[in-house]
């Protein structure tokens, strides 16, 4: 019990000073700055009045980026309805999303607290709380106000829950692609981690998985589609056949070639695929390795993306101590079992 209380006063102590570091940088004026935030509060401008913010693409090409909307609408459709609600102007707006990404960002270090401490590595989970909290990458995504913190979330959470509960975990990752889809080269790593732990009906499970991993980005989607199909396909093929844009200006692996772009994230994510199917890599360390392949091939690049990769650099040490606990217990059986 004593245990118990000091890890609660250490996570509150992270979380109080994280309240108060974020909340500084929420200063920086996003709306000059015309950062992706200023757009997204556009498009749900547009959304309110009874406009399409989808079809914008449709007056432009499939290379040449113009801040079009790429994501699927589950936030443009929050974002209209807090205008709608009263929040038209962008600096109230603005102030009320703030809040709910600081909730999402703190959620984040709070789960990954959690993680460690019921494995009983409180200080494992507090170094891994800050690492999170208090990274560049972290501040640089509560400075700009990207939406990024709500699907890191609910992705975190969901492969939590994966071993234990995996159809509520299947609709939270779900969720996570329906806010923002960078997690969407997961879904193979998903798949084969839902046909391993299936013992029969290997082939319908995952069927079955797969639509419910699809389905709620599908659901939200249906009013765009059907309102216009084309811009709304083309809006979210735009990030697949844009051309190479990075922050840091670094040269890209076939990123003049849009057909063959791709090809080292499919080698290297069947790889990872083989390494979980031969129970060589864990669940924590399989979405590390998937998202830095995507970081570090992806023909775009813009300094968020890191953020993705964050949260996992730590929680690789949470599948090495699950699995010294595993190899621990099959060392204590008796020889006869």
């Amino acid at each position: 019990m004593a245990k118990n209380k000091i890890a609660i006063l250490c996570l509150v102590a992270i979380i109080a000073a994280a309240i108060i570091l974020h909340t500084e940088l929420w200063a920086y004026d996003t709306f000059e700055g015309k950062k992706d935030i200023y757009y997204l509060w556009q498009d749900s401008q547009m959304l309110s009045s009874g406009e399409n913010p989808y079809a914008r693409i449709l007056s432009g090409n499939m290379s040449e980026n113009k801040k079009y909307p790429t994501y699927f609408p589950i936030f443009c459709l929050l974002s209209s309805l807090t205008q709608k609600l009263g929040l038209k102007d962008y600096d109230d707006w603005i102030g009320f999303w703030r809040h709910i990404f600081l909730v999402f960002n703190l959620g984040i270090g709070s789960l990954i607290f959690y993680i460690f401490s019921r494995q009983k590595l409180v200080l494992l989970g507090a170094f891994s709380a800050c690492f999170w909290l208090f990274s560049r990458w972290t501040m640089y995504v509560t400075r700009v106000a990207q939406i990024d913190f709500i699907p890191i979330f609910f992705l975190l959470l969901s492969l939590f829950l994966l071993r234990r509960h995996k159809w509520t975990a299947l609709l939270l990752f779900s969720l996570s692609l329906g806010v923002k889809q960078i997690a969407v080269f997961l879904v193979p790593i998903y798949l084969v981690w839902i046909w391993r732990s299936t013992e029969q009906n290997k082939v319908k499970t995952v069927l079955l998985a797969a639509a419910m991993i699809i389905s709620i980005p599908l659901i939200t989607s249906l009013p765009f589609l059907v309102w216009n199909p084309e811009s709304f396909v083309k809006s979210i093929l735009f990030s697949a056949t844009r051309e190479g844009d990075d922050s840091f200006d670094s040269p890209s692996l076939f990123e003049a070639t849009a057909g063959l772009r791709f090809l080292p994230m499919l080698v290297l994510t069947t790889l990872i695929c083989f390494g979980i199917v031969r129970q060589q890599i864990g669940l924590y360390t399989s979405a590390l390795l998937t998202l830095s392949v995507f970081v570090n091939f992806n023909a775009v690049l813009f300094t968020q993306y890191f953020c993705w990769v964050l949260p996992f650099v730590p929680l690789t040490l949470s599948d090495f101590f699950d699995r010294s606990s595993t190899l621990d217990a099959q060392k204590d059986l008796p020889e006869n079992l």
